[in-house]
């Protein structure tokens, strides 16, 4: 489905795309200049090289490159303010991380004069993306959150996983900054006590001498019976008042990795209790912004459990363009510009994929017997969206596909 409808962006009004995670497959980069970059508004966007498939959009104006490539918040700002003397006045400024939503939370104030971008609690963003003080937010607020523990050691690991029983999940709760090396992914799925050990000993390798192990752990909520939505996720724009301007609910149709990771194939579709329960999350908290929400919809009490808090644009929101146009930053830039708007009306069955990793995520679904080869491709004709191909803008396709078989040949090479 192609989606067009007159949008009265303000054009003269220039974005600039901030990330700070070095991925050059991070698809959420693209959509955003794709989107406003349709609307006849020029982005300005990090990259990490000459070849990072997002850089070559011929929606991206200019671009800075390389990425800052140290952690120190005044390299990032003035980074931002030598950016700002190059461009005609005040720009919009995104985030699609979490280390650049928290840069702007707590130091953003010396570039206001210079960009316009959403003012949550200073503390915010940075309680939210923590993966253990997320749990504190959850019990104060009492929203529905899965068992959780931060632990120090790997006994106390240990026994947490055995009180809770395999499988248990395993997230990183490292710094954005520390050494990955030892291939940690941000989720992963423990079946067993040797496993979990192994990954304590990585994670302990990488954050040197943290207090803790550097994982948080979850207690697994078992899948729900076939056919039963499970994963949800909720994006949305909060205006200066904390009021949702737009915000709207879809569900993971296919996730990489399989059950743990990001959205690989996702569909929209409308639950208005889901849509309320987070909006009055949000709200209550005082949060102004973008936002992506994840949940899982436990069937031992019909409830909805908050696995995720992402303060900022959710990597899947071009799923969510309204009848009118709107999309979480279309809302956002028209809002800082002082434009108001009237969202158009939902779009329910609209789908998107992620091409580099769906093919991964079908595959892991056939081996476990719930997914054919016929229904996954399927269901990639019938995406309305991808995060790379554009017919009105192939580069970024065709580079992340060399890229993707160029990474797959090195990884074969070293085995």
């Amino acid at each position: 489905m192609s989606l067009k409808a007159p949008v009265d962006a303000d054009t003269a009004t220039d974005a600039v795309l901030l990330r700070l995670d070095r991925n050059v497959f991070h698809h959420g980069g693209l959509g955003v200049i794709r989107s406003l970059g349709r609307l006849g508004i020029r982005v300005h966007a990090m990259r990490e090289d000459r070849f990072t498939p997002a850089g070559t959009s011929r929606y991206a104006r200019r671009t800075m490159s390389p990425m800052p490539e140290r952690t120190n918040p005044d390299d990032v700002l003035d980074l931002l303010d030598r950016l700002a003397d190059r461009l005609p006045g005040p720009a919009v400024l995104v985030t699609t991380d979490d280390a650049g939503a928290i840069l702007l939370a707590e130091h953003g104030d010396k570039l206001r004069p210079r960009y316009l971008f959403p003012n949550p609690p200073a503390d915010l963003p940075r309680r939210a993306a923590g993966k253990a003080t997320l749990a504190e937010i959850c019990r104060a607020a009492g929203v529905p959150h899965p068992a959780t523990t931060v632990p120090a050691d790997a006994a106390e690991a240990v026994a947490f996983a055995d009180a809770c029983g395999y499988p248990v999940v395993a997230k990183v709760n490292l710094p954005w900054t520390a050494d990955r090396s030892g291939g940690l992914q941000s989720t992963t799925i423990v079946r067993g006590k040797d496993e979990l050990l192994s990954l304590v000993e990585r994670a302990r390798q990488a954050t040197g001498d943290g207090p803790d192990t550097g994982l948080l752990l979850q207690e697994y909520l078992a899948p729900a019976p076939a056919g039963t939505n499970q994963d949800w996720f909720f994006h949305g724009y909060f205006d200066a008042d904390s009021r949702c301007l737009f915000g709207h609910t879809g569900i993971k149709i296919r996730s990489f990795p399989v059950h743990a990771g990001l959205t690989s194939y996702g569909r929209w579709t409308p639950n208005e209790r889901l849509r309320t329960e987070a909006i009055t999350l949000l709200s209550g908290l005082g949060y102004r912004g973008t936002v992506d929400l994840d949940f899982r919809w436990d069937p031992r009490d019909d409830g909805y459990r908050l696995l995720d808090f992402n303060p900022r644009l959710g990597a899947q929101f071009r799923l969510f363009q309204d009848t009118a146009g709107i999309d979480v930053v279309r809302a956002m830039h028209l809002d800082l510009t002082g434009r108001g708007f009237t969202p158009g009306e939902a779009v329910p069955g609209r789908s998107l994929v992620v091409e580099n990793y769906d093919p991964i995520a079908a595959l892991a679904q056939r081996r476990e017997g719930t997914l054919s080869m016929r229904s996954w491709l399927a269901s990639m004709r019938a995406a309305d969206e991808a995060a790379w191909f554009a017919r009105d803008d192939l580069a970024p396709f065709f580079l992340t596909s060399a890229r993707t078989l160029w990474q797959a040949a090195e990884k074969r090479l070293r085995r």
